[in-house]
């Protein structure tokens, strides 16, 4: 099996054309999951865990893991690009639900304070998220949580995000 780290890796990487089609749904009760890449199938296939599921009005989007790939740096700077990396795949995923950050209601955030993932202070860490969710995600700002862990399940995970969207199957009630 595939370590979680790795697979979290995969999801960012650049893919080779495949013969699937992306993005698919797969049904599910109440609604469907919705897959967007190769690596996200995988992710789905083989860890078990929907990337993203639509319950009637509403979009779960899994915790996505943000931390440096092998010898990426570990800095304020690249913290930045991590991060920037992680909106531009949740991005996708919105665009194949039709949605944008707009429809985001509330995002949960873990935060290792103090891990191998990235070198500056919890001050620093925080200001850098909210800097690149803030470019994503202007006003009205969703809710938000925001935790201190100790640990991550990806490899030097700093942060691991997930959100929750208000997305109507009738356009009428947006």
């Amino acid at each position: 099996m595939l370590k979680p780290a790795l697979l979290a890796a995969a999801l960012f990487a650049a893919l080779p054309a495949s013969a699937q089609t992306y993005p698919k749904t797969i049904p599910a009760p109440g609604g469907h999951v919705t897959i967007t890449n190769a690596a996200a199938q995988k992710a789905y296939d083989e860890i078990r865990f929907a990337p993203a599921r639509r319950a009637g009005d509403w979009l779960y989007i899994s915790g996505l893991v943000i931390a440096p790939y092998g010898d990426e740096g570990r800095d304020v700077e690249s913290f930045k690009a991590h991060t920037r990396r992680a909106f531009r795949f949740l991005d996708a995923t919105l665009k194949a639900e039709g949605l944008t950050f707009a429809d985001v209601v509330m995002i949960n955030t873990f935060h290792v304070w103090n891990g191998p993932g990235f070198t500056g202070t919890r001050d620093q860490q925080f200001e850098a998220f909210s800097a690149v969710k803030d470019e994503f995600m202007p006003p009205p700002h969703p809710a938000w949580t925001a935790v201190g862990t100790t640990e991550l399940l990806g490899e030097n995970g700093v942060v691991e995000m997930q959100m929750i969207v208000y997305a109507p199957r009738d356009a009428a009630r947006r």
